[in-house]
């Protein structure tokens, strides 16, 4: 017997979507959770703003070319969210060298962990959809190599640094690990970098990226929506304009 199947996209404010197959049985319309064949799901981009110990994160997907954000969260990279572990170049500078050297890479290794368990709780929350998490936009900053770790502990300038490029690589890592596309795109003229990309001026970019947070409301501030930009980018099919692309294999 042949039944009429209904396909239903299901997606609430600030929410995941997720789609259901209708199926009429025993005069009673009943739900079951459809899964898309891989090659035919959309990619999905995370952008990250990433600070100490923590980062903005959007889910970002592209329809006919235009943005769609399916989900934002605040991810958090320290177990402990506290000053000693937030800024581990600060609790190193406290104890000796080697003490510091230890505790500044248990921070980094806890840190790519969370990342990669947040990417990957990401994917779970699209296995019902038509999505799959692909590429990363990854927000860096325009600083100079640093010295080693003497060094940097001897000087609060670079220790700030330091703490930046700490959490950011530890970002960049779980990427690599989960096999996501990455694309890191300096924060300094990102705009500028955007505009030139995707082809739109500068006004029209920010007024894009500021009306995707009007249906999730609050918080929607500069971290998400420089995020937002970020994965749109490493979505466009022009990112090579912007920075190289970096794979990684799926642990």
């Amino acid at each position: 017997m042949l039944y009429d199947a209904v396909f239903h996209l299901f997606h609430r404010e600030g929410e995941w979507s997720a789609i259901f197959l209708t199926l009429p049985i025993a005069g009673r319309n009943v739900l079951f959770p459809f899964r898309l064949p891989e090659a035919s799901m959309k990619n999905v981009a995370v952008g990250l703003r990433v600070h100490s110990g923590w980062s903005a994160l959007v889910a970002l997907s592209l329809e006919e070319g235009e943005p769609v954000v399916l989900g934002r969260e605040r991810l958090q990279l320290v177990e402990t969210f506290n000053y000693s572990f937030r800024q581990p170049y600060h609790t190193a500078a406290k104890g000796s060298l080697e003490e510091g050297r230890e505790f500044i890479s248990k921070v980094k290794a806890e840190a790519t962990r969370l990342a990669l368990r947040a990417f990957r709780a990401v994917q779970r929350k699209l296995e019902e959809t038509d999505y799959r998490l692909t590429h990363c936009g990854l927000l860096v900053a325009s600083a100079r190599p640093l010295p080693d770790l003497e060094t940097i502990l001897s000087a609060h300038p670079l220790i700030h640094t330091a703490e930046g490029m700490l959490f950011r690589e530890a970002v960049s890592a779980a990427g690599r690990k989960y096999g996501l596309k990455e694309l890191q795109v300096k924060e300094k003229g990102l705009l500028e970098q955007a505009s030139d990309a995707l082809g739109r001026d500068e006004d029209a970019l920010l007024r894009r990226v500021t009306e995707l947070g009007h249906p999730l409301g609050s918080p929607w501030s500069q971290d998400e929506k420089f995020a937002s930009l970020a994965a749109w980018l490493a979505l466009s099919e022009k990112r090579e304009g912007v920075a190289a692309a970096k794979k990684g294999a799926r642990a």
